[in-house]
């Protein structure tokens, strides 16, 4: 397994990979690694003959109030599951090589990135946007993979990677969660055992609605109350039932949503989100403990 840290020595290696007929797959991470990145590690071995992993933990998705220099960096055990799984090549550049002295160059997704995460987070989306298209230039790929409890910026990055021609496939893999049912998240080790359970009301709010929808429930102020009302007891950031192609607010659902959560327990920011549509009527489940006990 290569470890590679400068954009000219990745994009080098990927065009050597090229040149001998293989697809390259990229999975973006921060590091921290765990089960949810592993799925998406293991979906792209299975698709791809080459996957790269890139650690980086991106200074330009941080406030400057916010816990960048906290988040938590494990980047040698990191490496020794990656190695494990069969991973290829992982890349890591440093932050001045990120962002030079001088750097004045950002990407911004307009509109999809203005409401949920980005009323409270303005500054989030122009960084996530950025780097990933930095890891495109750099590692080439063929497929990146994403998770969607990260629904957001999903779509943006979709969208990003249709507007700008880069010729990606974007994948994206459903939710993993802990056995309780609370999403997977490298922050959720900043819980105490008094947050943690408290923080358990997102999933139980999701699964309530995954049931009115299965339902037949159609109105979207019913189901963003109901959500509301559950998670009360918590700082709620916001609760919003969006089309889940453009991001836009709903009124009656009539084709694929996302109804997504974003709340504090405690000092740490919990998101999660239930997708659903109608002409399926099967949505992405928030599973209940039970139901992720039995998938472990």
């Amino acid at each position: 397994m290569k470890i590679l840290r400068h954009p000219d020595v990745m994009r080098a290696w990927s065009l050597g990979q090229r040149a001998d007929g293989k697809t390259i797959g990229l999975v973006p991470t921060m590091g921290a690694l765990h089960a949810g990145h592993i799925a998406l590690v293991e979906a792209s071995l299975a698709q791809c003959t080459a996957t790269v992993v890139s650690i980086f933990v991106n200074p330009a998705q941080f406030a400057p109030h916010e816990d960048y220099d906290q988040y938590p960096r494990t980047f040698e055990s990191d490496c020794r599951i990656l190695e494990d799984l069969g991973v290829h090549a992982i890349y890591a550049p440093t932050p001045n090589t990120m962002y030079p002295k001088d750097y004045a160059t950002y990407v911004e997704v307009e509109g999809l990135q203005d409401g949920l995460c980005g009323l409270t987070r303005p500054h989030f989306f122009r960084g996530v946007a950025t780097v990933v298209t930095k890891l495109f230039n750099a590692v080439q790929p063929d497929t990146a993979y994403f998770g969607e409890k990260d629904g957001q910026q999903a779509a943006i990055l979709r969208r990003m990677t249709r507007d700008l021609n880069f010729g990606i496939d974007i994948v994206t893999l459903p939710t993993v969660r802990e056995p309780d049912g609370l999403a997977l998240s490298s922050r959720n080790q900043y819980l105490s055992a008094a947050e943690r359970a408290e923080g358990l009301a997102i999933s139980r709010a999701l699964n309530e609605a995954r049931i009115d929808l299965e339902g037949g429930e159609r109105d979207a102020q019913n189901l963003v109350s109901g959500v509301r009302d559950t998670i009360a007891r918590l700082d709620i950031d916001y609760v919003a039932l969006v089309d889940a192609r453009d991001l836009h607010p709903v009124e009656r659902i009539e084709g694929p949503i996302m109804l997504a959560v974003a709340a504090r327990a405690g000092a740490t920011r919990l998101i999660d989100n239930l997708q659903f549509d109608p002409a399926l009527s099967n949505p992405t489940k928030a599973p209940t403990q039970e139901a992720d006990a039995a998938q472990t």
